[in-house]
């Protein structure tokens, strides 16, 4: 009955087909008002069984129609498999699985509730053979579009005295999995539940972050949605826009120039399409391809069909990535086909219905020639290298299903010879629940090596296979496999992508970029503004004395206290350690003039030693001028500890030798010049101050002073001594070391203790300087005085003014020129007179005063 009720439908389907467009112009239709599902074609076939060899030439009757539509290769497939079951002896011996053909068999959506409505009409009729006493089960494939399937189980209710059992190939979809509306249906296609984990894969190996989505508006597009931003949860990938194609076309077309514009204005260049492809978004599709929109689009395997459509529209620049189910490949179906007919059965004729397979090792020249391919390729060069035909996913569901279907049957008919003879009056006739129950258990191998399990709770997950698909002139196209996953492998290691073939295919091992802002490098950090998606960003260079050494940081990295950071701030560099070194230039110069001063101090000395008898060293008290010496000899060796490496020791030795030294130095003029103006105001021999001069009182001067002198350096080291510092950040890329002064209030108070001494010599001297002129050095002690004052008052601002090894520079220079003044404007006259003019006669008046000061 059921089988009477189909062939009724398909004779009346060819009154109907007149008014739909060839579905290779199907996107011409979007300015039809189309009514829902004149956009989704499907085929039903009804297996049987003949208890008689089917050799090919059956098949080749029942396939030979006029014009064979897209929708053939369908029929080829079943053929071709219900043959190689039929010449397996292991199942079904003895019997044969066959199948009625025609045009007809394939229709629209739209023709199939057309039907619907009018079979419900005449409900009556469809029980005029209610009188049969058991109900007969037969078995039916049904496809692509799972309304074809969904409408045909209608069907099924409808009819008493018959039920089916229904194969569907073509995509997965959430509705049919409803086991109590559709008890007996099985979906040979497994689910997409790893496809978006496939695809986030792909994305994240080729580095793209800002990917667009183009999805229908229903139930299934929604749950992709839902597994594709799980994954991209998990990696920094943003969705850059997210289009929910209406399936109803009226809408669909009054919304179709915003998504237009939506995908045109992105930046984003890979975009994801997802949902059926007998739909409102296969015609958007269409026609954004011919309105010239190029981006990589990544599809699954059924959408293969609409981006085939197209045979002008993209370059060969532009590509495609397409995810399908894994599963070997079949061979022998090119074979088949072409003995049925093969004149008409060409690899030219068979390549508009099912990809051909053909050789394009790397190894060899069709690489090379699948890269260049130009318009200049014929056909024929295609064709030669030809050698299977492929079975997509839809194809290789029929292929599983008819196999479960035998093994099924097969397991029926052995259970009824064993209790009772098959015929028995009732022929093949069997209840759908039987074989409903041996089909939940069937699991197998089919016979190019996949395992088949048709119950779907205990079904895995699903390996897919990538395809890179171009699009070149004249409607030919090349698909590559470019990579594989598998979700069961360890988490990082699913994703294996054959870099070589797309170097084959494409030339270049690198796709094109699909980022929202480009990557930042080392030397830049990233920064967020509010508002903007993760993945979207500004690249700011790092901060001072920090680095970035790796791509899309969002922080630099501060460089250790003994580094910087180099001028891309891409790398942290060791910085230059500076002091004041004998090696520095600056150093060297201190010390050898340093040297110089104190080996001449030594020789004036010497001098001196050497000529104590003569007036002009008694004249000059000759003790004084020997202790004199002696400090700026010290004060002359005096910088050798402020060059060098500091640390503790010498940082305290430079400020308590300095200040004891230049103590004792400036402490002893004091008493020089007390001394000169005491034998010049002294004349009477019973006076007071003339029993100081005698008994040496100004002597005493030096000890006093230096005393303070050393009770205020105690003070110091007890207070805050004097201390290394490291400085790491007064000059990039420096670390300047020198000695701190500690408690900088000691350190002035030392230098105005000294500034003090200096003023009371200065101003005695300048008493005395009118005294008589024959070796008197009252002038000459209040010029080194005077120099000693400008010196040190000059020191200050410089002092402060610098930094680093220049600023102990700055001390030194002040100590070797205010050393030197003392020296020059002292003795360096009397050392002259001493060596040039010893003639030289003391006047008498002061020949009797030097009596005193000897």
């Amino acid at each position: 009955m059921l089988i009477l009720i189909f062939h009724l439908l398909l004779l009346n389907i060819p009154l109907l087909v007149a008014r739909f467009i060839h579905p290779r112009c199907f996107w011409k239709m979007k300015q039809n008002k189309d009514k829902h599902g004149g956009l989704k074609t499907g085929c039903v076939f009804l297996p049987s069984i003949v208890e008689r060899p089917v050799e090919k030439e059956y098949f080749k009757d029942i396939l030979n129609i006029q014009k064979p539509t897209e929708n053939y290769k369908y029929a080829l497939a079943l053929a071709y498999t219900m043959d190689e079951v039929n010449r397996n002896p292991d199942l079904l011996p003895n019997i044969s699985l066959v199948f009625d053909f025609s045009e007809s068999n394939c229709m629209s959506v739209s023709q199939l509730y057309h039907f619907q409505r009018h079979m419900e009409k005449h409900h009556d009729y469809l029980h005029y053979d209610s009188c049969q006493k058991e109900i007969s089960c037969v078995p039916m494939l049904t496809g692509p579009n799972w309304e074809i399937s969904a409408i045909i189980k209608s069907f099924v209710q409808l009819i008493k005295s018959q039920q089916a059992i229904q194969f569907t190939y073509g995509p997965f979809h959430q509705i049919l999995s409803d086991h109590e509306r559709f008890p007996y249906l099985y979906q040979m296609a497994p689910k997409d539940t790893s496809l978006a984990l496939a695809m986030v894969s792909v994305i994240l190996h080729f580095g793209w972050n800002w990917i667009g989505l183009v999805i229908s508006d229903n139930d299934q597009g929604t749950q992709f949605l839902s597994y594709l931003r799980r994954e991209l949860g998990k990696s920094t990938v943003c969705l850059a826009f997210v289009n929910m194609i209406p399936i109803n076309m009226k809408l669909c077309m009054s919304r179709a120039e915003l998504y237009y514009n939506q995908i045109e204005t992105s930046s984003t260049n890979v975009v994801i399409i997802y949902g059926d492809p007998d739909s409102t978004l296969a015609v958007s599709f269409q026609m954004w391809q011919s309105r010239g929109l190029q981006r990589l689009w990544v599809i699954d395997s059924q959408w293969d069909v609409i981006t085939s459509k197209r045979d002008f529209m993209l370059d060969s620049s532009h590509m495609t990535l397409a995810f399908a189910h894994h599963h070997c490949e079949i061979s022998g179906f090119k074979n088949f086909v072409q003995t049925m007919n093969p004149l008409k059965y060409t690899d030219e004729y068979l390549a508009r219905l099912e990809w051909m397979i053909f050789n394009c090792d790397i190894s060899t020249s069709n690489c090379k020639t699948l890269r260049n391919y130009s318009s200049n390729v014929s056909v024929e060069w295609l064709v030669v290298r030809t050698f299977e035909m492929a079975f997509n996913d839809g194809l290789y569901d029929i292929y599983n299903a008819v196999y479960a279907l035998a093994h099924a049957l097969n397991e029926i008919f052995n259970q009824q010879v064993d209790t009772q003879p098959m015929d028995n009056g009732k022929g093949h006739h069997f209840p759908c629940w039987k074989l409903n129950s041996l089909l939940k258990k069937t699991h197998f191998t089919n016979p190019v090596g996949d395992r088949v399990n048709l119950n779907q709770k205990e079904k895995s997950q699903e390996e897919y296979d990538i395809f890179q698909i171009r699009n070149f002139p004249h409607g030919i196209r090349f698909k590559v496999k470019i990579g594989k996953c598998s979700p069961y492998v360890t988490h990082g290691e699913q994703l294996h992508v054959y870099e070589d073939m797309i170097e084959c295919a494409t030339g270049n091992r690198q796709m094109p970029p699909s980022v929202c802002s480009a990557d930042c490098g080392p030397g830049f950090r990233k920064l967020w503004q509010e508002g903007m998606a993760v993945c979207c960003f500004e690249c700011s260079p790092c901060p001072e004395n920090e680095i970035s050494n790796e791509t899309n940081v969002g922080y630099c990295v501060k460089c250790p206290e003994d580094q910087f950071a180099n001028r891309q701030h891409n790398q942290c560099i060791p910085k230059a350690v500076i002091f004041l070194s004998y090696e520095d230039p600056l150093g060297m110069a201190l010390a050898l003039m340093a040297l110089c001063f104190s080996a001449f101090t030594a020789l004036v000395l010497g001098v001196f030693v050497k000529h104590h008898d003569t007036p002009i060293v008694k004249a000059n008290n000759r003790k004084l001028s020997y202790i004199l010496l002696i400090s700026l000899f010290f004060c002359f060796l005096c910088p050798l500890l402020f060059i060098g490496h500091p640390n503790t020791a010498t940082c305290i030795f430079q400020q308590i030798t300095f200040g004891v030294v230049f103590t004792v130095a400036v402490s002893t003029v004091l008493a020089k010049t007390v001394t000169v103006l005491l034998a010049f105001k002294v004349t009477a021999p019973g006076r007071r101050m003339r029993h100081l001069l005698v008994s040496g009182a100004p002597n005493y001067i030096i000890a006093i002073c230096t005393l303070i002198q050393v009770i205020i350096c105690a003070v110091w080291l007890v207070v805050s001594p004097p201390s290394v510092n490291i400085d790491a950040h007064s000059e990039h890329g420096q670390i300047i070391i020198v000695c701190t002064k500690g408690s900088v209030t000691a350190f002035y108070f030392d230098l105005g203790y000294l500034a003090c001494l200096a003023q009371a010599s200065f101003t005695v001297a300048f008493l005395s300087r009118n005294l008589p002129n024959t070796f008197n050095e009252a002038k000459f002690l209040t010029f080194s005085m005077l120099l000693f004052c400008c010196v040190w008052l000059t020191f200050l601002p410089v002092y402060h003014s610098t930094k680093g090894k220049v600023m102990v520079a700055v001390e030194i220079f002040s100590i070797v020129a205010s050393s030197a003044g003392m020296l020059g404007c002292i003795f360096v006259p009397k050392c002259y007179i001493i060596l040039l003019r010893p003639a030289t006669k003391i006047s008498s008046k002061y020949q009797g005063k030097a009596i005193f000061q000897n």
